[in-house]
């Protein structure tokens, strides 16, 4: 069977489609309604209304479960709000200081191949990673982006430890997709640990800036949308979604 980093390939859409919408949403944007907004372009998008979107953003302190989330691990239940969620995954933890990426693409008009899409936003991870000369790494047997931690402790097989950097989760419908990913920039590390991070317990969580980078949100959107125009195609500006927002 062909492994993810052999199915990563470019998917642009097919000539002539518009460009992708790229918007960016100022503050934190409750989740419930970051869902609805979902809903609402993913079914305007599938009946060819609207351009496909890209949507940065963050939410305040919150844990999704997953259509495979394993309810011992949920540690801590009542720390943050907790919502399930179509996506695909278990647990994950969402708030200030993450990036997330809510990704609303029509895979009819680029390649109807879940595993390759997969591998593609893996990708884009990996090559915004890049830019900051961090070497980001997928594995076959986990979703997500890893970095190796050679300064920790190694792990009891001695191989040498690693985190994790970005999530993802993604659902389909009628081929056009939602959710996405998250990339942790600067959030606060002791959130995650209400939870299992994606059921591996075996493995931790990092950031950009605990791996010593000083870096902001808006250098990692510049890269986020080099990294996926170059594995996407084009994108255009877009005023962030009217939703109600907090801090």
């Amino acid at each position: 069977m062909l492994t993810r980093t052999d199915l990563t390939t470019k998917m642009h859409a097919v000539a002539g489609s518009a460009p992708m919408r790229w918007r960016i949403s100022d503050g934190l944007v409750p989740y419930e309604q970051a869902i609805e907004e979902m809903e609402r372009e993913v079914a305007a998008i599938a009946a060819g209304e609207a351009d496909e979107l890209v949507w940065l953003l963050e939410h305040p302190p919150l844990y999704t479960a997953g259509t495979s989330a394993d309810s011992a691990d949920l540690i801590e239940p009542n720390r943050f709000p907790v919502f399930a969620t179509g996506r695909g995954g278990e647990y994950t933890y969402h708030g200030p200081g993450q990036r997330v990426v809510y990704v609303m693409l029509d895979l009819k008009r680029r390649r109807q191949d879940v595993r390759a899409y997969v591998a593609a936003l893996e990708e884009v991870i990996i090559r915004t990673l890049d830019k900051m000369n961090v070497k980001g790494e997928r594995r076959e047997d986990r979703v997500g982006v890893w970095v190796r931690r050679p300064e920790k402790p190694l792990l009891p097989d001695g191989e040498v430890s690693e985190d994790k950097i970005a999530a993802l989760g993604i659902r389909l419908r009628k081929w056009v997709s939602f959710h996405g990913l998250s990339i942790n920039v600067d959030p606060d590390l002791t959130h995650f640990t209400g939870i299992v991070p994606c059921g591996i317990t075996q493995f931790g969580v990092t950031s950009l800036v605990d791996l010593g980078l000083l870096v902001m949100m808006n250098d990692v959107d510049v890269f986020l949308r080099e990294s996926f125009e170059e594995i996407f195609g084009e994108t255009k500006n877009e005023a962030g979604a009217a939703l109600c927002r907090e801090r």
